[in-house]
C-alpha cells in the first residue's frame, strides 16, 4: 500500500458556478470520486485539500484540474463523472494504493454495511466496478448485497432500470410439468429476487416499479439481442450459465450501467460434460481492467450458524475427493 499523503491545491481561476458544476449537488460527484480513488477531498471554495495514498492524490489532483478545465463548458453528472473517472483509467492506481472505504447503503429498511472485510470489499468493488463477480457459497450477502447496491442507485436517479436476471435451470425437478404459463413457470425460479426486493422497497413499491418496467425480472434467454443502458443489472445463480450464456450476458452491458454477478460454484445445476459459464469467466476474465472478483468462504455466511458449518464439512470433502481422486 502507498505511503499516506496531503495536497493542498488551487482550482484557477476563482469561478462559483464552475465549482458548483465540479462537485455535483450536496457535493455529489466530489463523494463520487473520493469513493472510487480512495481518498478525502475538502475544499473552501476553489482551494482543495486530497488525503490518502500518495498514488491516488496524484491523480485526483490531476483529475480535478482537467475536470475544472471542463466544467467551464460542460455540465456534469454522476454519469460524466463516471465517463471520465474510466478514460482517466483510475482503476489500476486504485488497486494499488487503497484500503477499501466503508461503504453504506441506504434502502427502506434503514443502512446495510458489509458484515466482515470480505462483503465490505464486495460493497467498494461494485461501487467503483462496472462488472463485478460475486462468488461464494449459499448465505454469504452475495445476492441481499447486489440488490440493496441496485435499490440505492434507482433511487438516486444513477440508473433509470433495475433488471434481475436469473437463468432457468432445473435443479433435478423438470420446468415442463410446472403449472401455467412460461411466466408461472419460471417465477419460482426467481422468487429470491422478489424476496429482496420486498424487504428492501416495500411489497406495494415493488408492485408498481414492476408495472411500470423500472424494475424488471427476467430469465437470462430474454436477455440476448438486448443493449442494455442506463441499468443496473443482476445476474443470480450464474453457476448455471452455460459459457455462450455467460458471454451472452455479459456483452449485453450498455453505457451508464453496472452488471453484478452473482453464484455458488459448489451448486451447479448443468449436465455433467458442461462446463459453468462462471468458472469459465472466472479464468478468462480475472486480469482484464474495470472487472473485480469477490470470493466469500464459510466464514463470510450471515445465515444460521450451523450453515457455515455445514457448508466447511461440504468443502472439506470435496477437498478430502480432489486428494484423493475421486469424481464428485
Amino acid at each position: 500500500m502507498s505511503t499516506p499523503a496531503q495536497r493542498d491545491f488551487t482550482l484557477e481561476p476563482s469561478d462559483s458556478e464552475r465549482l458548483a458544476n465540479l462537485a455535483g449537488p450536496f457535493d455529489e460527484n466530489l463523494r463520487q470520486i473520493e469513493l472510487r480513488l480512495g481518498v478525502e477531498i475538502a475544499n473552501r471554495g476553489n482551494i482543495f485539500r486530497v488525503t490518502g495514498p500518495a498514488e491516488a492524490v496524484d491523480s485526483t489532483e490531476k483529475l480535478l484540474h482537467s475536470l475544472y478545465e471542463e466544467a467551464a463548458d460542460t455540465t456534469f453528472d454522476s454519469h460524466a463523472i463516471h465517463l471520465r473517472l474510466n478514460t482517466a483509467n483510475v482503476d489500476h492506481v486504485v488497486e494499488r494504493a487503497y484500503a477499501p472505504q466503508d461503504v453504506a447503503i441506504k434502502v427502506k429498511r434503514g443502512t446495510v454495511r458489509g458484515r466482515g472485510a470480505n462483503q465490505s470489499k464486495y460493497l467498494h468493488q461494485i461501487a467503483t466496478h462496472d462488472i463485478n463477480f460475486g462468488v461464494g457459497p449459499a448465505g454469504t450477502g452475495k445476492t441481499f448485497l447486489a440488490v440493496a447496491s441496485a435499490v440505492e442507485a434507482l433511487n438516486e436517479s444513477r440508473v433509470q432500470r433495475l433488471i434481475l436476471v436469473r437463468p432457468a435451470v432445473e435443479a433435478g425437478e423438470k420446468l415442463g410439468f410446472l403449472p401455467g404459463d412460461l411466466s408461472q413457470k419460471v417465477d419460482p425460479y426467481l422468487r429470491p429476487l422478489y424476496d429482496a426486493l420486498y424487504e428492501m422497497l416495500g411489497v406495494e413499491k415493488v408492485v408498481k416499479l414492476l408495472e411500470k418496467n423500472v424494475i424488471e425480472i427476467a430469465p437470462l434467454a430474454y436477455m440476448r439481442g438486448r443493449t442494455l443502458n442506463d441499468a443496473y443489472v443482476i445476474l443470480d445463480e450464474a453457476q448455471n450459465t452455460t459459457i455462450e450464456q455467460m458471454k451472452m450476458f455479459l456483452t449485453r452491458l450498455g453505457f451508464g450501467s453496472t452488471a453484478v454477478v452473482t453464484g455458488d460454484l459448489t451448486q451447479v445445476d448443468l449436465p455433467k460434460h458442461v462446463k459453468s459459464g462462471l468458472r469459465d469467466a472466472i479464468d478468462v476474465l480475472r486480469d482484464v481492467d474495470g472487472v473485480s472478483f469477490t470470493f466469500f468462504e464459510a466464514r463470510d455466511v450471515v445465515r444460521h450458524p450451523l450453515v457455515a458449518r455445514i457448508v466447511t464439512a461440504y468443502e472439506k470433502r470435496e477437498a478430502s475427493d480432489r486428494e484423493t481422486g475421486v469424481a464428485p
